[in-house]
């Protein structure tokens, strides 16, 4: 499995997630699972709202791809766990998180396809709670299609009722911890991950 190091060796982590527009909840809460990440040793690569909008939309017989789409195909082929954070719209993702993970089958011919045995985190974020159960749920589903490994705890953030702000920080230091927890998984299985046999 040919994994990405960064920073002095470090295995990478790449966050995937956010809106079109301004720095939004979702990407917030995604930053914050990205450092705990960090903190645990791993490198990390953001691809958050803006990032995802420079994607166009996928068109799987192109023969060409974009600088952006290289960049975010090579940073996943490298990485040795994804979180991914959508905003839950109209019960499941955006159409932003759905485009780049479509465009993952770049990789379908590669040694180690998709998500193949990595660990991915989830996260999902919306204003209430019944769409953050939903989205999380075909989360699961598109990670395990793409043979990837949902951690076992996936944070739902009704932000309705928690802020987030300009610090890092969020208005209820549960949702923090929650998120928090989300990158202290994928750190804790990127190793189990990477001692598979190919």
């Amino acid at each position: 499995m040919d994994e990405q190091t960064n920073e002095g060796g470090k295995p990478l982590v790449v966050g995937i997630g956010g809106t079109i527009g301004a720095r939004s909840s979702t990407e917030r809460a995604l930053c914050i699972a990205l450092d705990a990440a960090a903190q645990q040793g791993f490198a990390t690569r953001l691809f958050g709202g803006a990032d995802m909008a420079r994607l166009p939309l996928y068109d799987p017989r192109a023969t060409t791809r974009t600088p952006d789409e290289q960049a975010f195909v090579e940073a996943v082929r490298g990485a040795s766990a994804v979180i991914i954070a959508s905003p839950g719209y109209h019960g499941s993702i955006s159409g932003v998180v759905k485009n780049a993970l479509d465009l993952l089958e770049e990789t379908a011919k590669d040694a180690r396809p998709y998500l193949a045995d990595m660990p991915v985190g989830l996260i999902a974020t919306a204003y209430g709670w019944q769409a953050t159960g939903s989205t999380i749920a075909a989360l699961r589903s598109i990670v395990h299609a793409l043979r990837g490994w949902p951690t076992p705890f996936a944070a739902a953030i009704n932000t309705q009722v928690t802020r987030f702000d300009d610090d890092g920080g969020a208005s209820d230091p549960a949702v923090v911890e929650q998120l928090r927890l989300v990158g202290r998984q994928v750190a804790r299985f990127a190793p189990l991950a990477a001692a598979m046999p190919g």
